[in-house]
C-alpha cells in the first residue's frame, strides 16, 4: 500500500513539473524517463529467455503443457472480447471521414515509418543466427529458442550435467530478480520523469479534436475492457478483480508510463510473485508468454483503426468485413511484440497491403502516445487476470 502511495504522489510531481513547460526541465525528464526505460528493456530480454527455459526444463512439457493450455485459453477468449468490444463500440459511436485535406496532411508523418508486409513480419520472426534475436531484442524469436532450449533439457536424462546447467540457469535467474528488485527501489524518480513527458504533451495540444469519436471508441473500448469484461472474467472463475488489481497495480502503473509491456515484464512477475502471491512457476512461466501473445489493447487498436482508415476509403463496414476484421485483429495482435509503437507500424503493415488511406495513420499518430499508454496498461492488467486465472485453476 505503501508502495502504492508513493507511486501516485510521483505521478502528481510529475505532472506538474510537465505543465511548468520549463525547456531544461523537459530535457531533465526526457533524460531519466529515456534510462529506465533502457535498463527495464535491458532486463526483460533476459527475463523472459531464462523464465521459460527453467520453467520447462525443471517442470517438463506435461506440466508446462497444462500451464500453457490454460494460457493460451484465457489469451484468446480476452483478446476476441476486446475485439468484440471494439467492433461493438465502433458501430454505436459510427465515427464521421475526415475532410480529404486532412488525409492529405497526415501522409507526411508516416513516409518514413517502415512498411512491411505481414508475411515478412512472420518470416522475421524465425530466427537463423542465435545471435542475433538477443541483438534485436526480438521477444517472439526469443521464445521460440527458449522454448527449443527448455524442452531439450527437459528431455535429457537426469545427470549430473544436466544439474550443473539448470542450476546455473537458475542462479542467473535469482541474481537477475535481485537487479529488477533494486531498480523497482528506485522506480519512483522514473514516474516523475514519465509523467512530467506526459503532462508536457497534452499541455503543448497533443491531443487534437479532429478525430474524437475515433479516440473515444479506442480509448472507451480499453476502458470497458480494463474495468468490466476483464473483471468479469475474473469473478467467473471465483477471484475479487478489486484484490487482483490492487495487488498489481504497481505493474499497471508501471506499463501505463513506459508503453511496453515487455519493459514492464520484470515488474509484472515481481508484482505477481510477491504482492498477488502467484506460485513463481506459474508466474514466470504464464507472464512472458502473455507479454508476446496477450494483446488486448493491441486487438481493439488495430481492429478499430482498420474499420476507420477502410470506411474512410470507401469501403463499405458490413457486419461480415467486421467479423472477419476481428479474426484478423486478433491473430495480429497475437503476433504483435510487446514494445512501444508495436501496434502501431503492425497496423500500419496490415493497411498498407489492401489500399486504403494510409495517411490517416500520420494524423493519429500525434495523439498515439496517450492511445499506446492506455492500451499498454489493458495488456498488462489482462496479463495479470491471466496470470491470476491460471494459478486459481491449477492450485
Amino acid at each position: 500500500m505503501k508502495k502504492t502511495i508513493l507511486w501516485i504522489a510521483a505521478l502528481v510531481v510529475g505532472a506538474v513539473l510537465g505543465v511548468l513547460r520549463l525547456h531544461w526541465l523537459d530535457q531533465t525528464m526526457e533524460f531519466v524517463a529515456v534510462v529506465y526505460t533502457r535498463l527495464f528493456q535491458l532486463l526483460a530480454v533476459p527475463t523472459i529467455v531464462l523464465a521459460v527455459i527453467t520453467t520447462f526444463a525443471t517442470f517438463g512439457s506435461k506440466g508446462s503443457g497444462r500451464i500453457f493450455g490454460r494460457t493460451l485459453t484465457y489469451t484468446l477468449l480476452t483478446t476476441f472480447a476486446a475485439a468484440a468490444v471494439g467492433a461493438l463500440l465502433y458501430v454505436l459511436v459510427a465515427p464521421d471521414n475526415l475532410p480529404a485535406e486532412a488525409v492529405g496532411q497526415g501522409g507526411e508523418a508516416v513516409t518514413d515509418t517502415p512498411q512491411l508486409s505481414y508475411y515478412s513480419h512472420l518470416i522475421g520472426l524465425i530466427p537463423n543466427n542465435i545471435v542475433k534475436p538477443f541483438l534485436e531484442g526480438n521477444v517472439l524469436s526469443l521464445l521460440l529458442l527458449a522454448f527449443a532450449i527448455g524442452i531439450g533439457l527437459s528431455k535429457l536424462p537426469e545427470s549430473e550435467n544436466k544439474a550443473v546447467v539448470v542450476k546455473g540457469l537458475q542462479g542467473l535467474q535469482e541474481l537477475l530478480f535481485l537487479l529488477i528488485r533494486g531498480l523497482i527501489w528506485t522506480l519512483p524518480l522514473g514516474i516523475v520523469a514519465f509523467s512530467a513527458q506526459l503532462s508536457a504533451q497534452v499541455s503543448a495540444g497533443v491531443v487534437a479534436d479532429s478525430i474524437g469519436k475515433y479516440v473515444l471508441v479506442v480509448l472507451g473500448g480499453n476502458v470497458i475492457q480494463f474495468f468490466i469484461v476483464l473483471p468479469l472474467f475474473l469473478l467467473a472463475r471465483g477471484l475479487n478483480p478489486v484484490h487482483v488489481l490492487g495487488r498489481m497495480m504497481p505493474a499497471v502503473l508501471m506499463a501505463l508510463f513506459t508503453k511496453s509491456s515487455a519493459a514492464t515484464l520484470p515488474v509484472t512477475m515481481d508484482t505477481a510473485e510477491n504482492r498477488l502471491g502467484v506460485k513463481k512457476n506459474i508466474a514466470r512461466f504464464v507472464l512472458p508468454i502473455c507479454t508476446t501473445i496477450n494483446m488486448n489493447g493491441c486487438a481493439a487498436f488495430i481492429l478499430v483503426t482498420s474499420l476507420f482508415m477502410m470506411q474512410n476509403g470507401g469501403t463499405s463496414l458490413t457486419w461480415s468485413t467486421i467479423l472477419l476484421w476481428i479474426f484478423v485483429s486478433v491473430i495480429s495482435a497475437i503476433g504483435n511484440a510487446g514494445v512501444p509503437m508495436g501496434c502501431f507500424f503492425l497496423t500500419l503493415s496490415l493497411m498498407s497491403g489492401i489500399g486504403v488511406p494510409v495517411a490517416i495513420l500520420g494524423i493519429i499518430l500525434p495523439i498515439y502516445t496517450i492511445i499506446d499508454m492506455v492500451e499498454t496498461a489493458e495488456n498488462v492488467w489482462s496479463d495479470s487476470c491471466v496470470c491470476a486465472m491460471t494459478d486459481h485453476d491449477l492450485s
